[in-house]
């Protein structure tokens, strides 16, 4: 196996940072350069990964321009799918507020409200109904 460019290496960081939480190593790696949209060697990217909880690691992505509608290669799923089965509501409001979509459906024919339905996170339920209604 090659050793990883400087542009793998960068996103394979920044994609472990984003999951760790570490704000101070994902601001820093974006300040000098790195894509926030770049994928990891699983092929994903650091707001697929990230922290779901964490919404300042949310924010700190989305204002660098990472993408809140790019699907997780494997199951079709967005960022808002991970966010509403696990009940971050703070995030989910952040993703909203970047442009993320919430009708898409992941590969089982889940959306976002689905996931936060199954999984008994009725405050979230609240919020996606309230947009949609």
């Amino acid at each position: 196996m090659e050793a990883p460019n400087g542009d793998e290496w960068q996103a394979n960081q920044l994609a472990n940072a984003a999951a760790r939480g570490d704000l101070e190593t994902a601001t820093r790696l974006l300040e000098s350069g790195a894509d926030p949209n770049a994928t990891n060697v699983f092929g994903r990217s650091p707001i697929q990964v990230m922290m779901m909880g964490n919404s300042k690691m949310a924010e700190l992505l989305l204002q660098r321009g990472a993408d809140p509608n790019q699907p997780d290669p494997s199951t079709g799923a967005m960022p808002a799918h991970d966010v509403s089965r696990e009940g971050f509501l703070d995030t989910l409001k952040l993703l909203h507020h970047w442009g993320a979509r919430f009708d898409h459906l992941d590969r089982w024919d889940h959306s976002p409200l689905d996931l936060a339905r199954m999984n008994g996170h009725n405050h979230v339920v609240d919020y996606l109904q309230e947009l949609s209604g």
